[in-house]
């Protein structure tokens, strides 16, 4: 079989790049370790290089395995972008701290790998592996800071029930494997439609179960799939780990756990539920549309009491991934209805991680300063930080959905496919706009203490110059979309997967 290199080649860059931070760090001193993340930034860049050179290509390889289409390399790109803004927010965190430098860029760059691979991976076993090459080192980085017992926590809780969804998932991939006899998304696809062409015994045979009745082992194949992917994007009733974890673990893990490892959870649901289970499409929209409620509701409702930033955006991250989870239960058997949810769901999935990003640099910002990061901490920082206040006012007002910005348009798209599509959409639309309501009371409340409220400290916060720079460029991006939409919307309404 041969392998197409030039479709792989992002992949391969950023895996030489993790075998070089690897051998950098044990011949790096002491006081040199922080050249791995300038090492590591080269080759996320070279990496993204190489992935825009595949841009309007339409490359497979591994057998169909892995496919680089204008979906895969829209997220591609996406992943590349965020894992250079998460290494240059965590440059002065690692440094100044003294952690291991090294070992973290190896760690971090590892799950970045299993991003870049999953909007590529159209098989059940490459969706397994890139999965947990995202989870597994996120487990060991979320309790880096070993001498700290909240680190130890999050490490733990997320390895607990990590393990435990992975059991779940893989459970429910074995169900499919044995009613269909396939691991090929598509071929899922048609086998679960009815549409499969007989090759050979076990296409036959998978057929036949079919046609015998066994739907309802198809059903409870997809719940655990589903359940699987629920943890990974911290979906109610998977959602306990989150908070814990991102309030326990670094910083910039935190970002990272929010925005990435987040999107490539939806990216792999993206492409089992609109490539491999189309056909039941009745049975699994209502039980999106009761998940997607629970999730935005109970994120926001717990967000409103809590009094520590890093938490209040972990509720928030678990209220933004209801919004997020909403476009799948507008799935119908109407094609124009279905483009429009997937293009929603992809646009609000990357303009999510922006303003996410955005707001976890300037809590990194702050966090040299005041390591407890409570609310009450960026009282009075439009005096002592005027970029980074502005900049948190943008991405929080942005993550209420307030216009003119990006985070707006981000609902606007999921608030019309729900009417367009009408039915459940109409009610699953009026939920949405009472739960963004909500919201604005916890997302206001850190510009209010920002502006409002007077500084104990009335010097200058000492920022990081690369964490002011990544903010200013978030906040920019933020703004930009929201005033010209149609330059971002472009992009997603095109990197779609079809549909039958």
């Amino acid at each position: 079989m041969p392998i197409d290199f030039h479709a792989i080649l992002p992949e391969l860059i950023l895996g030489g790049t993790i075998v070089l931070v690897l051998v950098a760090d044990t011949v790096l001193g002491v006081r040199h370790k922080w050249w791995s993340m300038p090492l590591s930034l080269v080759g996320v860049l070279a990496a993204l290089v190489a992935a825009l050179t595949l841009i309007g290509e339409q490359r497979t390889t591994f057998g169909g395995m892995f496919v680089v289409d204008s979906f895969a390399l829209l997220f591609k790109v996406f992943f590349l972008g965020v894992a250079a803004i998460v290494l240059m927010l965590s440059l002065r965190y690692f440094r100044d701290g003294r952690w291991y430098q090294g070992e973290y860029y190896f760690l971090l760059l590892t799950s970045f790998l299993g991003c870049v691979l999953m909007p590529s991976s159209r098989d059940l076993l490459m969706l397994f592996i890139s999965l947990e090459l995202v989870s597994a080192p996120g487990f060991m980085i979320a309790a880096f800071r070993k001498t700290d017992p909240r680190s130890n926590e999050a490490g733990i809780k997320f390895f607990l029930f990590g393990v435990l969804s992975t059991a779940v998932m893989l459970y429910g991939m074995s169900l499919i494997y044995g009613i269909t006899g396939e691991t090929n998304l598509a071929a899922i696809g048609e086998a679960l439609g009815g549409t499969a062409v007989t090759q050979g015994a076990a296409g036959a045979s998978a057929t036949l179960l079919l046609e015998r009745g066994s739907e309802a082992l198809v059903y409870a194949a997809i719940l655990f799939v589903g359940a699987g992917f629920a943890f990974k994007v911290s979906a109610v009733p998977f959602q306990f780990w989150a908070p814990d974890t991102y309030e326990g673990a670094p910083v910039p893990v935190a970002a990272f756990l929010a925005t990435a490892s987040k999107a490539a959870g939806f990216a792999g649901l993206l492409q089992l539920f609109f490539v491999a289970f189309p056909a039941q499409w009745e049975v699994w929209t209502p039980a999106f549309a009761a998940v997607s409620i629970a999730t935005m509701t109970l994120g926001n409702l717990v967000a409103l009491q809590q009094t520590q930033i890093v938490r209040l955006l972990a509720y928030s991250s678990i209220a933004q991934a209801g919004y997020m989870l909403l476009p799948f239960a507008l799935v119908s058997g109407n094609a124009d209805i279905n483009d429009s949810a997937f293009a929603a769901a992809v646009t609000y999935i990357l303009i999510y991680a922006v303003m996410t990003l955005g707001a976890f640099g300037v809590v990194i910002g702050v966090a040299r300063e005041s390591a407890g990061l409570l609310i009450s901490d960026f009282a009075g920082l439009i005096r002592r930080a005027p970029v980074l206040a502005i900049a948190m006012t943008v991405f929080m007002v942005s993550l209420a959905g307030i216009p003119p910005t990006g985070g707006f348009w981000a609902k606007f798209l999921v608030f019309r496919a729900a009417i367009e599509r009408g039915g459940i959409g109409t009610m699953l639309a009026a939920v949405m706009v009472v739960n963004s309501v909500v919201s604005l009371y916890y997302y206001l409340a850190v510009p209010r203490a920002m502006v409002f409220v007077e500084p104990v400290e009335e010097r200058p916060l000492a920022s990081p110059a690369l964490v002011n720079a990544v903010v200013t460029v978030a906040m920019v991006a933020i703004l930009v979309i929201g005033f010209y939409p149609e330059l971002f919307a472009y992009f997603p309404s095109r990197a779609t997967l079809g549909w039958p």
